[in-house]
């Protein structure tokens, strides 16, 4: 039942293109560049996706503004380390992916040692492109899955929003499978139990 709820709730306020839906030059998501196509150029990779890995973003770190400067912090550090063409990158949305998870994993950490230090900001209202990728009626998931730990929650993201398989997931995490699996699990029981209210 909570894998219904997360997942229907995640996908009705950020929900991400069809993974067949084609794009500008015959590439298609998660299938860039097959059949003999040349690889994309970050350009064409930023105006097909960027929307994409920022909404992603967004359910890790819990804030448009820091979500839009994670996603163009990855885009940045692709284009400096292989250029327009990209040509050594095998797997250049993957390679974009674990970027930002490894960059919101960064905020988020700064984060925290930032609040042990100051007082937690004053609260502020949702802007209206806020309330586009997240959808009011479905906060109470999304702050049910901040309380989860960061490992769990970004299983359960790219799991559940992002659709990866368990070995995709851990390719991005730098995780095992047992991993994968073991923080799944204990994280829709957690989740369930905060949504029942019973912690």
């Amino acid at each position: 039942m909570c894998t219904v709820l997360l997942r229907r709730d995640l996908s009705a306020q950020v929900a991400p293109p069809a993974r067949a839906e084609p794009y500008r030059h015959g590439y298609t998501y998660g299938r860039a560049w097959e059949d003999g196509n040349p690889q994309p150029t970050v350009t064409e990779l930023y105006h097909a996706h960027r929307l994409r890995m920022v909404r992603l973003a967004v359910l890790l770190v819990d804030d448009l503004g820091t979500a839009e400067d994670v996603v163009q912090d990855a885009f940045t550090a692709l284009y400096r380390r292989h250029g327009e063409r990209i040509a050594e990158v095998d797997n250049a949305l993957g390679y974009l992916r674990t970027s930002v998870v490894n960059t919101a994993r960064s905020v988020l950490r700064r984060r925290r040692t930032a609040r042990a230090w100051t007082p937690a900001p004053p609260v502020d209202v949702p802007s209206a492109e806020a309330s586009v990728v997240l959808d009011e009626a479905h906060r109470e998931v999304l702050a049910a899955l901040g309380r989860l730990t960061p490992r769990r929650r970004q299983v359960l993201v790219l799991r559940y929003w992002a659709d990866l398989s368990e070995a995709e997931i851990a390719e991005t995490l730098g995780i095992s499978r047992g991993a994968v699996k073991s923080n799944a699990s204990r994280g829709l029981d957690a989740l369930e139990r905060i949504l029942e209210g019973r912690i």
